[in-house]
């Protein structure tokens, strides 16, 4: 057994929940007039309700008492300290210098990191205001249309998922594009319909190697060079965030094009950085600079505010309260926004690549449960699907549900009805349907007896189904940034809590070196690969179909 859960603020977890298991939320919101009012919290633009959640005050502060046990505070200083918490890898974790107030005093230890920084924002800002100005000219003297961003994982998520979340701040006559996936057919259609001589392409890769976007960038650049092209005007058309200086000047790109990253950026925390210059280009430098101001004010929050009143910090407790004490696997977010309909994607990289761990960071086997299964999608879409799931199935599955309050297409009564929808979703979740209730309803209906009595049973919801909705004004890059950094600090204060390496990604490595094998095996028949039987199968079959080059 670990010492995690023998310690004694776990069992005393495991004691309350005993007794507030057979407890049922609307009981509580009828004896506790107050209790919403009571467990609501604003920081950095959003408005927490977690009123909603099968917790009382003393949940609440048994779960801080783990969260203090566990060494939440000392390591909280450690991240925003530059220490290396990164263990495995000997990295330090500074995604939050990304968006740091370079005037903060806070951040002089870190001076070094801070003006490097600065200098890649100030060069971000040059290149952007050109290519917006209509001022960076293809190599046919023609102004930049169409970009094409080309990465994967956190160098596409975190992007593609803000562009599409500030759509109303779009450039008017701007496009950007994004390829992550190495099937051909993506890059294919992307590029059906550009032109090469007003397309630009940005490569993010660190190693620029990685295999997918490397694969991509290569067959962007033949694509380019069938317009007529040359190596000499690659420079003009293709630029790079990355560390490798050498591989992407012997590709063709111009030094002064290359945007740095840094071993201290993890790639899922990295769209703060010049990974972000896809948004920045579609939204402009001044928009892009609002998103890391609402980063900013959430990390401000999640370092000086006290636990008890932390958004990020309660938010994860009550995320390890389901899932390690209510044998909860999964956390399901819902966005009633169209233009957030990409964020549970990306929240699903920044919480199962980041503590989708089994051993603790000294090494040693965890014996409880880790990051749940993140899911989502659009709330009212959700609705007529997999919601009955959450209403009548047999398992715990929390929900967040994100509204803002004011919509950007203010159409008729649709805000409404949105609104609507949402707040009655939690509500249904809450409360549920009794027997009586479903019998009640089904009074005077044509129904035999036989018949009402069945119908009721399977009206009826137990409800006590817990949730938190998150607020906002409206969708802009403040709020985008401030929401992004809510969730980033959540799943930290959760690794923190079940002891992870929460900035590490080892199975995604694993995966990577025996897709690079596998690779070998399809084009050598001679290789000495080692595969199983299965793999082996697998590839003697993928060879069969491919087409017989004639010698």
């Amino acid at each position: 057994m670990s010492q995690l859960t023998q310690s004694a603020a776990w069992a005393a977890l495991e004691q309350h929940q005993k007794s507030i298991a057979p407890q049922h939320m609307r009981d509580w919101f009828k004896a506790d007039p107050q209790r919403a009012e009571r467990m609501r919290l604003s920081a950095a633009g959003l408005t927490l309700d977690y009123s909603k959640n099968r917790a009382n005050d003393e949940t609440l502060s048994l779960l801080m008492d783990l969260a203090k046990q566990q060494g939440l505070n000392k390591l909280r200083v450690a991240m925003f300290s530059g220490e290396t918490i990164n263990n495995t890898e000997q990295r330090a974790v500074l995604h939050t210098a990304l968006r740091a107030n370079p005037s903060d005093s806070a951040w002089q230890p870190q001076a070094d990191k801070i003006e490097a920084v600065q200098a890649s924002l100030e060069k971000m800002r040059d290149f952007v205001e050109q290519v917006r100005a209509g001022q960076w000219h293809g190599y046919t003297g023609k102004a930049i249309t169409d970009v094409v961003s080309i990465g994967i994982g956190g160098s596409f998520l975190g992007p593609k998922m803000a562009s599409e979340s500030l759509k109303p701040y779009w450039h008017e006559s701007l496009s950007v594009h994004y390829v992550a996936n190495v099937d051909g057919t993506a890059i294919a259609d992307k590029l059906k319909g550009l032109d090469p001589e007003t397309t630009l392409f940005v490569t993010s890769s660190k190693s620029f190697g990685t295999q997918e976007t490397l694969a991509n960038t290569l067959s962007a650049r033949a694509w380019f060079y069938e317009s007529g092209a040359g190596k000499q005007d690659v420079a003009k058309h293709f630029v790079a965030v990355t560390s490798n200086i050498k591989a992407a000047t012997e590709f063709g790109i111009d030094e002064n094009n290359l945007f740095p990253m840094w071993d201290w950026v993890g790639g899922r925390y990295s769209m703060w950085s010049a990974i972000g210059m896809p948004i920045a280009l579609l939204i402009g430098f001044e928009r892009f600079e609002e998103i890391l101001k609402g980063a900013e004010a959430m990390d401000t929050h999640f370092m000086e505010a006290p636990i008890e009143q932390n958004m990020p910090v309660l938010m994860a407790m009550l995320g390890v309260w389901y899932a390690n004490f209510f044998d909860s696997h999964a956390h399901v977010i819902l966005s009633y926004d169209h233009y957030l309909r990409a964020l549970p994607g990306y929240l699903q990289q920044l919480d199962m690549e980041s503590n989708g761990k089994n051993v603790t960071r000294s090494g040693e086997l965890v014996d409880y449960h880790t990051g749940p299964v993140i899911w989502g999608g659009e709330g009212t879409n959700g609705q007529h699907a997999y919601h009955q799931l959450l209403h009548q199935g047999t398992r715990v599955i929390p929900a967040d549900f994100i509204m803002p309050l004011k919509s950007h297409n203010p159409i008729g009564e649709h805000h409404d009805m949105l609104a609507s929808n949402c707040f009655g979703q939690t509500q249904a979740l809450m409360q549920g349907k009794t027997l009586a209730e479903a019998q009640a309803e089904l009074a005077g209906s044509q129904h035999s007896p036989e018949q009402l009595s069945l119908l009721a049973k399977h009206k009826v919801m137990p409800g006590n189904k817990p949730s938190n909705t998150i607020l906002m004004e409206r969708v802009t890059p403040y709020t985008l940034g401030a929401l992004i950094a809510l969730y980033e600090h959540r799943t930290f204060v959760q690794g923190v809590v079940w002891e992870l390496n929460s900035f590490d990604q080892w199975g995604v490595e694993l995966g990577k070196q025996l897709g690079n094998s596998v690779l070998s095996a399809i084009r050598d028949t001679h290789a000495e690969v080692e595969l199983d039987a299965s793999t082996e199968y697998l590839v003697n079959s993928f060879r069969q179909a491919k087409p017989q080059t004639l010698g």
